[in-house]
């Protein structure tokens, strides 16, 4: 029996979008505000690669193959005086979940937002989703007063 190959966890490069646009085609399947858009996907994945200052895709591999993702956009706070993260779109294949990549993925994303010069990292989730929110809190994020609004624009 041969041991399975040890996970490792890179920034993501333009080869990486195709599967990384599938895995958030599984994220947006199971969340009530999003819908899978192949095209859209692709588009704000090569945004986001092509253009480090905006923030950073981190990919989770067994082997070659993307098993999870997790995105991290950069702006400034003003109460904080420092640069901070929004964690997005953090997934992990079903076929690996709870295997503990989730834990690994996420711990390597706040890391990255420390190296970066990050203060703070803030992620939504869905409100129904206890799962998720549990997840989060057993890394030690916690409920924010905050409630986020959002306006579409065309």
């Amino acid at each position: 029996m041969t041991d399975a190959p040890a996970l490792r966890i890179t920034v993501a490069s333009a080869s990486h979008v195709p599967a990384l646009s599938d895995l958030l085609s599984t994220l947006f399947a199971q969340e009530a505000e999003f819908v899978p858009n192949h095209a859209a996907q692709c588009r704000g994945l090569s945004l986001i690669i092509e253009n480090p200052s905006i923030g950073h895709l981190l990919v989770a591999h067994a082997g070659e193959r993307a098993i999870g993702m997790v995105g991290l956009l950069y702006t400034i706070s003003t109460a904080l005086g420092a640069r901070v993260a929004l964690l997005e779109d953090m997934v992990v294949a079903p076929t690996h979940r709870g295997a503990g990549i989730g834990s690994g993925l996420l711990r390597h994303a706040i890391a990255h937002a420390r190296s970066q010069g990050c203060a703070r990292v803030t992620l939504l989730t869905d409100e129904t989703n206890i799962g998720a929110q549990r997840f989060y809190a057993r890394h030690g994020f916690v409920s924010s007063p905050m409630k986020p609004l959002r306006l579409l624009l065309d």
